[in-house]
């Protein structure tokens, strides 16, 4: 009885989190510099993609603002929110700590140094190459600092993703200093601060398709995740190699996380938030944890950029801003709640 009762349960939670998702993709569309009902955005959305019409009062400044402008950047959201969750769900396992995720173990920083340097020197077009580079790069660096002179720990897993953070930040930022490019310096801002801004149908697909393709993987490794969280013992005699899986995961991690910085800069903590949160709801288990995960991250993601641009007349806050005014407390609670644990253990 107690399996059903719990199986019923994630299935609703899936259920609310679905409509909670569809319903803030039609509101999230209404919000920005010009207000539009949610009821003509609904109409507009059904029109364009199903064919639909109906008796409605949009105008075509209304059709053009949904369709070219806020659409583009409503789904990159959704995407980016559910990669950046699934990351830190991700690593929070592979690295068996509650505070893992790519802004504090510092990838987003090196995938940042990277899409610098391709800006800086001119190659602007392969940035998300660059970007890729940089995320493993600091990957590598993390794993090699907090391996280094004995058995790598959480806590110097932490500490070496804080290292690596301040020092590839510093590295971007001396970059710019010395750079005479004007334009460049500002596209960099926009890495460094995170925003959706220029999300358009032309460049929103790499990160979709990309975010896509690891989510499928993932959801598919419930089970090598849970026996991560239990630890070497149970893998060995479960005949699982974890360190050709926890280099393999971090490394698809860095991937995943290279290609958002370069879609949307550098937005952190919402992989940090949202697999706690989960966990709370649904308990350690990956096979339930995911999957959630991608649709919160999804609609904190969509709401944290709703506010980044309305929360200021005629202007609009960084997304990375919002993202970390909420995730920082977070970091504390965690830091500081002792008895936290992946499910008890």
């Amino acid at each position: 009885m107690k399996h059903k009762t719990v199986t019923f349960k994630f299935k609703l939670i899936i259920i609310i989190l679905l409509l909670a998702l569809l319903l803030s993709v039609v509101l999230a569309l209404g919000f920005g510099a010009v207000k539009i009902n949610p009821v003509h955005t609904y109409y507009i959305l059904l029109e364009r993609i199903f064919g639909f019409t109906a008796e409605i009062q949009a105008t075509q400044s209304e059709y053009n603002i949904i369709w070219q402008i806020r659409l583009p950047r409503v789904l990159l959201g959704v995407f980016v929110g559910a990669g950046l969750s699934l990351c830190g769900t991700v690593m929070q396992a592979t690295v068996q700590n509650p505070l893992a995720e790519p802004y504090i173990l510092g990838i987003s920083a090196g995938a940042t140094l990277g899409a610098t340097f391709s800006i800086i020197i001119g190659i602007g077009t392969a940035n998300m190459f660059w970007a890729f580079v940089g995320s493993v790069g600091a990957t590598f660096a993390v794993l090699t600092l907090a391996s280094y002179g004995s058995k790598m720990t959480s806590s110097k897993l932490v500490l070496s993703g804080t290292v690596i953070n301040a020092l590839f930040s510093a590295v971007s930022n001396f970059i710019i200093s010395i750079a005479g490019d004007s334009t460049g310096i500002m596209t960099i801002k926009f890495w460094t601060l995170g925003s959706l801004t220029r999300a358009n149908w032309d460049n929103i697909w790499p990160a979709i398709v990309i975010v896509l393709i690891c989510s499928l993987f993932f959801l598919t490794q419930y089970r090598t995740l849970n026996t991560m969280l239990l630890g070497e013992e149970a893998a060995v005699s479960l005949g699982i190699n974890l360190n050709f899986y926890r280099k393999l995961y971090m490394l698809i991690c860095s991937l995943l996380t290279g290609v958002l910085v370069a879609a949307c800069g550098i937005i952190g903590f919402v992989g940090l938030i949202i697999p706690h949160i989960l966990r709370a709801l649904t308990g350690p288990d990956h096979r339930k944890v995911m999957p959630a995960a991608l649709l919160m991250g999804a609609i904190f993601m969509l709401w944290a950029d709703v506010f980044a641009r309305s929360a200021v007349p005629n202007a609009e806050l960084p997304i990375g801003i919002i993202t970390a005014l909420v995730g920082a407390p977070f970091f504390v609670y965690i830091l500081v709640k002792k008895s936290y644990g992946f499910g008890g253990h």
